[in-house]
Parts: structure tokens; C-alpha cells; sequence
């Protein structure tokens, strides 16, 4: 059953978010439902990966100030696509 949801966002992050899931061809609402029961599953078998990255967000997990995002991020899809 679905629900519906409202949420308040900043204007900018929801054209970049609507941008790239029109890119992945799938809708916005689909996301954010994948992205929240990877939130609330222990099963990691959601249909799209979340990063590293922003899995440490929502554990709580600490960045390091001097963390560079772009190497990681990099270096995560070398190994990805191996």
C-alpha cells in the first residue's frame, strides 16, 4: 500500500535529485523508498547501492575532516567495476 509523503527540501538538492533520477529512469519517490528501507532493513538486498559515504551519515558513523570525497568516491568505483 502506498502513502503519500510531503517532505521540505532544499530547492537545489531536489533538481539535482530529480535530474539524476531521470538519468537512472526510475522516479524520485522510488529512491528515496529504496534509500529509507536500506535505512530499515538488516538485508542489503535493495535494487540500488548506497554509498559508502552516506551510509556512514545515517549510522552516525564519524567523517574525518580532511576526507577527500572525490578519491573515495573514485577509488569506490574502480573496485565496483573491477
Amino acid at each position: 500500500m502506498d502513502t503519500k509523503l510531503n517532505l521540505k527540501l532544499n530547492q537545489k538538492i531536489i533538481e539535482k535529485a530529480k535530474e539524476y533520477a531521470s538519468n537512472n529512469n526510475t522516479s524520485l519517490s522510488r529512491i528515496v523508498e529504496a534509500y529509507l528501507q536500506s535505512l530499515t532493513t538488516e538485508n542489503d538486498s535493495s535494487e540500488f547501492e548506497i554509498s559508502p559515504f552516506v551510509k556512514s551519515i545515517a549510522t552516525g558513523t564519524e567523517i574525518p575532516a580532511d576526507l577527500d570525497y572525490k578519491k573515495e568516491y573514485s577509488d569506490y568505483l574502480l573496485e565496483k567495476y573491477k
